[in-house]
């Protein structure tokens, strides 16, 4: 009997890599997904004269076959990345490869995918939160993509304009009507998710399941509010700019980078860095060196990983050995020791009332002048993999 059900359930074979082993997005989400999401910035040929670098569809294509081919599932893109050449590579790449049924893609909408189309007269119909730009944006992602829904759909970010009660009731129709199955927020105060995710439960709507915002060992604005949302509304976490723009380097590396001539990236800041992040590149190195990592960028990405839970880093690059190189992020486990040597070199201030009253995981002083206690622990994160 035994060997019988084995055979009608067999266990699958051991994955390629650890995007082949898959988490459950969030707790408010039982779809598993690779903990390495794929992002589509870089993918489609349109925006090289920005500074964000471009691909070939030839190019794209075998990043896209990569990531699949080593377990990957989990795609990121956008309706305005590469001037909407993002959305129409992927949609031509999984058609041709017949596995839409096997990809958990997610776009967004808000920002105006239409601003260097000559062809749109008035493009203000196409930008901010509006029924009105999200029925546009829609429409046009699914045939962009070539599929009848869209895994996840984020509001990518927030306008100051459109009201709550607008946006969510608009969002949960395109989750009744299975055009989307799952919602994101990006970008956008800590406040506005809790308010909106309030409104949709009082409402008996569809409430957002995962956060995408800048998180990175340099840049940590986002642990002062938007972690401690996620963690009590049941969010996921999905990072994006974990590798700070290319900033996360050795000495070596950018002295060669300077000899050369390659530079890096530099639509957002100069791509040399500071000495703040200059020291914290030196921390990464040493941790790298304790844990046996090769990368530095592979402990920077596992670094926010072991923070909070359900987080899945949006990892770009239109190179497959950076992809590779990055996958090692997955076997790293950092210990406590670990994290406050990274954090040491620079101080984070949490701010108020964080740093003054805690921030959940610790409790203030004038709780504590109270008397003695302990704080029960917060659930932590996969580390690293068995």
């Amino acid at each position: 009997m035994a060997s019988g059900l084995q055979q009608m359930i067999p266990l699958p074979p051991p994955p390629k890599s650890k995007l082949g082993v898959y988490r459950q997005l969030s707790t408010m989400a039982g779809v598993h997904v690779s903990p390495l999401a794929l992002g589509a910035m870089s993918i489609g040929d349109q925006w090289e004269k920005f500074g964000f670098g471009s691909m070939t569809k030839e190019d794209s294509f075998k990043l896209l076959d990569a990531y699949v081919d080593l377990g990957g599932n989990f795609i990121d893109t956008a309706n305005n990345y590469q001037s909407e050449s993002s959305e129409m590579f992927i949609g031509e790449w999984a058609e041709a490869r017949g596995i839409r049924d096997q990809l958990f893609i997610a776009t967004k909408y808000t920002h105006n995918p239409k601003l260097w189309d000559p062809s749109v007269n008035q493009k203000v119909m196409w930008s901010g939160n509006s029924i009105k730009s999200m029925h546009l944006t829609i429409e046009s992602s699914l045939k962009k993509l070539r599929t009848s829904y869209i895994d996840l759909f984020y509001v990518h970010y927030w306008d100051f304009t459109t009201s709550i009660p607008e946006l969510m009731h608009a969002l949960h129709a395109l989750v009744t009507t299975r055009k989307v199955l799952y919602l994101g927020i990006s970008d956008t105060p800590a406040w506005v998710v809790t308010k909106a995710n309030q409104y949709a439960r009082c409402n008996a709507l569809t409430p957002f399941c995962i956060y995408q915002g800048m998180w990175n060992v340099m840049e940590r604005s986002f642990e002062r509010d938007i972690i401690p949302m996620a963690r009590d509304e049941g969010m996921a976490l999905a990072p994006w700019g974990v590798l700070a723009q290319g900033k996360i380097r050795s000495d070596a590396e950018e002295e060669k980078r300077r000899q050369t001539g390659e530079g890096g990236r530099s639509v957002y800041t100069g791509w040399e860095r500071t000495e703040s992040e200059k020291k914290i590149c030196r921390a990464l190195e040493e941790v790298a060196k304790e844990v046996g990592a090769q990368s530095i960028a592979a402990v920077a990405i596992a670094y926010v990983m072991h923070k909070t839970r359900y987080v899945f880093p949006v990892i770009g690059g239109r190179k497959v050995e950076h992809l590779v190189s990055n996958l090692e992020a997955l076997e790293i486990a950092l210990t406590s020791e670990h994290i406050k040597a990274i954090e040491s070199v620079v101080p984070f201030d949490l701010g108020f009332p964080g740093a003054i009253f805690g921030d959940g995981t610790f409790y203030g002083s004038r709780i504590l002048a109270s008397g003695h206690r302990e704080i029960w622990p917060i659930a932590q994160p996969i580390v690293g993999h068995k």
